[in-house]
């Protein structure tokens, strides 16, 4: 039975009456499918979800139909989208309307209008199946990022929705909770035959489980098959979106091409491309099955060495924070140093003290105990405008915290003094570095959430700091966009200037950052360059390490990998 038919979808918003966000869409979606759907930040795919349940439609010029189990969605009333359509937001605090967990499971049962015998046992079913019971009496402002996601998927759950929409759902996760609620939604497909449909930055998790992916470009689709011959397509039509594969397809074609080049014959002609890690180490147990590598190492460079800094940029010495007098720490002690032009990565679960350490840099946060210095002098003697004024700058995790004005030229040219020649040159060369040159008169808040931390982080570049700090600066990005902000940060590097970044992406820290930090519990565990740091990790490491570990001893990116093989073949 087919779920939702889309037939020659158009739409327009109404800042943009001639090119359309999407154009001529046509798709259609079976029962109990596990979809994805991928594509570059602003390519139109939260706006073909939003179109799949009517009270979430963007306001605009709007063409072609949307069935829904074969009867047209807009004739389908409220209630029958509301309990049949779930849908979970990218950030879980947009969502929660309640104070208590108990109480959230229950608010949508309770708009429905359904008994209290009924309700009761509703949420008692999800608050077992999701293993919500430890935490079930809880405020929900305790709840950690994952905690609030997971409250969101069981609370539409115990509506009993037939179809579930996903819009980019861990974008606010630690890897691990990311990892672990990817995996409830797979256990909810499965077991339950709830259609899926998802969009997500990092595929690692859901492509191998997708019966099918569709690609999205520029508001068309693109591409619309099963997982392989996706990689195959894009990889075979040079295609941008080839950058957002999960790790094993990419090291298979990056090896598979060295192969043709030097006109090897693959070892395993059977072999099919890896989807999972899993199959990836498989996938080189069987290439070097008959053939031990001879070279199993990366021979690491090491820019800085953690334990040999001089005249650091930022100096935290035995610094102790709490929020409030009688709450615990957050922050116990922490000592660490940056070099100066460096790129310095925090990584951790969510509540580690990661984002409060930033507002302990940038004194926005005054711990009680230890130190804080900036350029060797303690960040409590800079009066206010001079710490802010061309010394240091920071990206919130939320981008829209920065956003005051009508429009995103309005947004960048408040950070600007001077000629109106020199502000609107300023603002075309960050905006064109930051790809939001035909964003520049959207209001911030129609922005995608990529798009949105595009234009905070041109905001935040107007400032020209020396010390940059970024709290998870490459969420809701895509990939294709993360290898251009890779080369803005080495130039900023070139210009002197340090950068502190908390971030979840560990494949992006591994391949860029110089140095690599793991909180845990409100302390640094451990400082050490990428190559050491996530070799000897078995969670918090790369796919590309956790898959060829078994054969490589420090390969922690794709290019490890696919050197070490080229190496040894």
């Amino acid at each position: 039975m087919v779920h939702f038919e889309i037939k020659d979808l158009s739409f327009y918003y109404p800042t943009e009456k001639k090119k359309p966000a999407l154009s001529h869409i046509n798709l259609k979606i079976e029962r109990g499918q596990y979809v994805t759907v991928c594509g570059k930040s602003g390519s139109g795919k939260t706006t073909l979800l939003r179109h799949l349940k009517s009270v979430l439609a963007p306001h605009g010029k709007t063409e072609g139909e949307i069935f829904f189990e074969g009867k047209p969605l807009k004739d389908a009333d409220l209630r029958t989208q509301s309990s049949r359509i779930g849908y979970v937001m990218q950030n879980p605090d947009n969502q929660i309307v309640t104070d208590k967990v108990w109480h959230e499971l229950a608010f949508g049962l309770e708009s429905l209008g359904m008994d209290q015998k009924t309700i009761r046992l509703r949420v008692a079913e999800m608050a077992s199946y999701f293993g919500i019971q430890g935490w079930f009496h809880k405020n929900v402002t305790e709840l950690s990022g994952g905690q609030k996601q997971l409250l969101n998927l069981a609370s539409i759950m115990a509506m009993q929705p037939s179809i579930l929409i996903l819009d980019e759902p861990t974008s606010q996760l630690d890897p691990i909770a990311a990892t672990d609620f990817l995996n409830t939604v797979r256990k909810i497909n499965r077991e339950l035959r709830t259609t899926i449909i998802i969009t997500e930055h990092r595929l690692e998790d859901i492509f191998y489980a997708s019966d099918k992916v569709v690609v999205v470009e520029d508001g068309k689709i693109i591409a619309d098959d099963e997982q392989r011959k996706i990689g195959d397509f894009l990889k075979n039509g040079n295609n941008d979106m080839f950058a957002a594969m999960p790790t094993p397809v990419q090291i298979y074609y990056g090896v598979k091409k060295f192969q043709e080049e030097k006109n090897l014959k693959p070892e395993k002609e059977t072999i099919k491309c890896p989807l999972t890690v899993r199959e990836g180490g498989d996938w080189l147990s069987h290439m070097f099955e008959e053939k031990t590598p001879a070279v199993t190492r990366i021979e690491e460079k090491i820019t800085t060495d953690p334990d040999e800094v001089k005249d650091p940029a930022v100096l935290v010495k035995e610094v102790w924070f709490r929020y409030e007098k009688d709450t615990p720490d957050v922050l116990k002690g922490i000592t660490f140093q940056i070099p100066q032009n460096s790129l310095f990565a925090i990584v951790g679960g969510n509540g580690a003290g990661k984002s409060t350490t930033l507002k302990a840099i940038s004194n926005i946060c005054k711990p009680y105990r230890g130190k804080v210095l900036i350029q060797g002098k303690p960040v409590k003697k800079y009066k206010s405008g001079e710490l802010f004024d061309h010394l240091l700058a920071m990206l919130p995790q939320d981008p829209q915290s920065l956003f005051v004005k009508k429009t995103v030229r309005e947004d960048l040219e408040e950070m600007l003094r001077g000629k109106d020649e020199e502000k609107k040159s300023r603002i075309e060369k960050v905006a064109e570095t930051c790809h939001i040159s035909h964003l520049l008169e959207h209001h911030p808040y129609d922005l995608s959430g990529g798009e949105q931390q595009r234009a905070a982080l041109a905001k935040v570049l107007l400032t020209d700091p020396k010390i940059l700090l970024l709290d998870e600066p490459t969420k809701g990005i895509d990939n294709f966009f993360k290898l251009e902000f890779a080369e803005i940060l080495k130039d900023l590097k070139k210009q002197g200037v340090t950068i502190i970044m908390v971030s979840h992406d560990v494949e992006f820290c591994a391949k860029y950052a110089d140095l690599v930090s793991m909180f845990f519990d409100g302390s640094i565990i451990t400082t050490n360059t990428p190559n050491r740091f996530f070799s000897q990790n078995s969670f918090y490491t790369t796919a590309a390490n956790r898959m060829s570990r078994h054969i490589f001893e420090n390969a922690i990116t794709n290019e490890d990998v696919i050197e070490l093989c080229r190496q040894n073949l």
